[in-house]
């Protein structure tokens, strides 16, 4: 049975065509208006051969799907944003955040 990294990396190879290696794991509590919009674990990639990027992060965002309760979430990093481009499965929006 293939690990949870593991099953991220098929999918940054079948999404980017480029193989990467996982860096780190890192704890993310988003905040807005003092509020706590989203908490949870942000896996980090290094791209080998992207054409525009070397670092890639993943998350999982729990939805209100009873069939599907889980939306795995994929940003590239684009300089000199930290995040921008990202990915959810079967859809696609951008989101830029300045460091």
């Amino acid at each position: 049975m293939k690990s949870h990294i593991d099953e991220l990396k098929d999918t940054i190879r079948r999404l980017h065509g480029v193989d990467s290696s996982h860096v780190e794991t890192v704890a993310v509590k988003e905040s807005f208006e003092g509020e706590t919009i989203w908490e949870g674990e942000v896996e980090i990639f290094e791209l080998y051969d992207h054409p525009e990027t070397d670092k890639l992060y993943a998350w999982v965002h729990e939805i209100d799907d009873i069939d599907n309760p889980e939306r795995h979430v994929y940003g590239l990093k684009y300089p000199p944003y930290y995040l921008t481009a990202i990915g959810c499965k079967g859809s696609n929006h951008s989101r830029t955040q300045e460091p």
